[in-house]
């Protein structure tokens, strides 16, 4: 262990890391928002030019709204809360002017209040990429949304009392859902679990 590990923010001095911990960081393949790296025997993917996404939490009157677009890693359609790349077209753009930006331009809808509710990382035993999760209330509808020209994104106003009754339907109609819903699944996930 050496003892630029142990200056390392978040990590308790008397913990060590693994052996791959300290190995060069190895840049395998990099795109223009992709970066394949490999550090030893790990392989892992980040955003190219340090790109992070605004995921945004959009609360209005008891519902929530989400969208529906078309996933090429995944071949098929995805219900997803809205989101959006911060730094992608503007160097140095912060969260919440990202956040604004990418919720009228999906959504159609702007809001009143904006909230910065943390930073978190998708899948971190595989991406190092992060987003900062975004709560936006006092939504007033502004226009049609449907993201740019090639994204075709569909709008859903879901009553918070439906999310897993719309979870259920898109599932069936062989939809993929992104983990970030469980945020509005969570609660009756831990009441069932509690009877």
């Amino acid at each position: 262990m050496t003892d630029t590990a142990d200056r390392r923010p978040g990590r308790p001095r008397d913990r060590p890391l693994p052996p791959d911990a300290d190995l060069p960081e190895q840049v395998e393949w990099a795109g223009d928002f992709v970066i394949a790296k490999r550090r030893g025997r790990w392989e892992y993917a980040g955003r190219a030019r340090n790109i992070r996404a605004a995921v945004i939490l959009a609360l209005d009157a008891g519902t929530v709204l989400l969208v529906e677009q078309y996933r090429v890693p995944c071949g098929k359609y995805c219900l997803e809360l809205p989101a959006g790349l911060i730094g992608d077209e503007l160097d140095g753009e912060r969260v919440l002017d990202s956040a604004m930006r990418e919720l009228e331009e999906e959504t159609g809808y702007r809001a009143a209040q904006w909230e910065e509710l943390g930073e978190f990382l998708s899948s971190p035993g595989m991406l190092s990429e992060s987003f900062t999760l975004v709560r936006a209330t006092g939504l007033t509808r502004v226009g049609e949304g449907g993201g740019t020209d090639s994204e075709a994104i569909i709008v859903h106003r879901v009553a918070l009392s439906d999310i897993a009754g719309t979870v259920a339907r898109h599932r069936a109609m062989g939809h993929a859902i992104d983990v970030k819903l469980l945020l509005l699944l969570g609660g009756a996930f831990l009441e069932e679990a509690a009877q």
